[in-house]
């Protein structure tokens, strides 16, 4: 039985459309979620794998080595001091630098880089891992309505002579913007009591 013509044509119309929207809509959406994903994940490592972090900001330069014992503090300090650190304070970090999305990647010319305060930085944190990679993270200024901070993750220029510019939490701020001593193992008060180098004083009753 022969069609008509325009049945065919509204058929070959339908085939068509099917297979745009599958492609596009259905197979297409699965390859967008996957660089999405790509784009807004800041590093690819786990935690376990970081060796030592060096936090420079305009105040200080911190250099943290993973203990080489299991037992707490997991992290040291290394340098300006030495001594234990303040593994919630590092953890904090750290789970930013593993979990950290980016909400969007901006292309742009690497001569702009003073427009996001990435050329005198407030922060750059280097990462080493135990196989001796080695990843950096940079922190600028918050962007207009200070939601987010501009940030540059191992930069680098690329062909076409432009920089990525990430888009990251301002927790990334909070985490890194800290003074020495909180940086530093808490003391833990109640070691000290057997060691009082004064006796407490008697009671006297009120006489």
């Amino acid at each position: 039985m022969k069609l008509p013509r325009t049945t065919l044509i509204l058929i070959l119309l339908a085939l068509g459309l099917g297979g745009f929207v599958y492609f596009y809509e259905i197979r297409g959406a699965t390859v967008r979620e996957e660089t999405k994903e790509q784009k807004q994940k800041i590093f690819s490592f786990a935690e376990d794998d970081v060796q030592s972090l060096t936090v420079k900001t305009k105040k200080l330069t911190l250099n943290l080595e993973r203990s080489p014992e299991s037992s707490n503090p997991k992290w040291l300090i290394k340098s300006p001091i030495s001594g234990p650190a303040n593994d919630a304070i590092v953890s904090y970090l750290m789970d930013l630098l593993v979990k950290g999305n980016s909400d969007r990647t901006l292309s742009t010319p690497a001569k702009e880089l003073g427009e996001f305060a990435l050329d005198q930085p407030q922060a750059t944190i280097n990462i080493t891992l135990k196989n001796r990679q080695s990843y950096q993270l940079i922190l600028g200024k918050s962007n207009f309505n200070g939601s987010f901070l501009y940030a540059q993750a191992d930069p680098a220029t690329k062909p076409d002579g432009n920089i990525n510019v990430l888009l990251v939490s301002t927790d990334f701020a909070n985490a890194v913007n800290r003074e020495l001593s909180e940086w530093k193992q808490p003391v833990d008060n109640s070691q000290k009591l057997p060691g009082l180098s004064t006796p407490l004083p008697t009671p006297t009753n009120g006489k």
